[in-house]
């Protein structure tokens, strides 16, 4: 959904101040928001500080300079870096780059995903995991960890293919086992060396219009 101009801005000045008070250590002052926000008066800036306060995204002290702080919410987003492969691997870029740049944000609850950090998204491409109910073009929502157990599935780097799959992993004897979702496949049987994990799934979005 597009948003207004309105709740762009504030947006921004949300946005902004966010940033600013993770890399300072403190809160920006109205001034510093102006500036940063590129907007036309401290009067401006109070508005949209005043609305984010009664949203109650944040919160501030009265008469206190720089008082500014983020409420924590149950919302969140997290970036959609690209595609996965459920079915044979597709190639993609180097793994210290491909999930440079964000397509776009999905938004979450804590709900949904639980106590899971460092999340990422990706968009599924293919069929290897329908018995597991994660079809074409559903968004799956990344956890960042190389920790994970056997029957997890999992964003597995297969490092001299330069390709990427999504499968359910199990260590086996002498080699990994990538276990699709679907009767029909045949699972992956990899050198433990070839593999890095990229991340577990926590959790599936499904667009029910494509």
């Amino acid at each position: 959904m597009t948003r207004g101009g309105a709740n762009s801005t504030r947006d921004r000045v949300l946005s902004f101040t966010r940033s600013f008070i993770a890399e300072k250590g403190y809160s920006p002052s109205v001034s510093d928001i102006v500036d940063g926000c590129h907007l036309s008066s401290p009067n401006l800036a109070q508005y949209h500080l005043n609305v984010l306060e009664r949203e109650g995204v944040l919160r501030r002290e009265p008469g206190v300079f720089r008082s500014i702080q983020i409420v924590q919410s149950n919302n969140f987003e997290v970036p959609l870096l690209g595609t996965i492969a459920a079915g044979s691997p597709i190639p993609v870029p180097e793994s210290d780059n491909w999930v440079a740049n964000a397509e776009e944000m999905v938004g979450l609850t804590r709900e949904l995903v639980g106590d899971a950090e460092n999340l990422f998204a990706l968009r599924v491409k293919g069929r290897s995991m329908i018995d597991a109910c994660i079809m074409d073009g559903d968004i799956v929502i990344m956890e960042a960890t190389q920790t994970t157990h056997d029957g997890d599935m999992v964003a597995v780097w297969l490092k001299d293919e330069h390709e990427v799959t999504l499968k359910r992993i199990y260590r086996e004897s002498g080699h990994i086992r990538l276990q699709p979702a679907n009767r029909q496949m045949e699972p992956l049987y990899v050198d433990p060396a070839n593999v890095e994990i990229q991340g577990r799934v926590v959790a599936v979005i499904r667009k029910l219009a494509r």
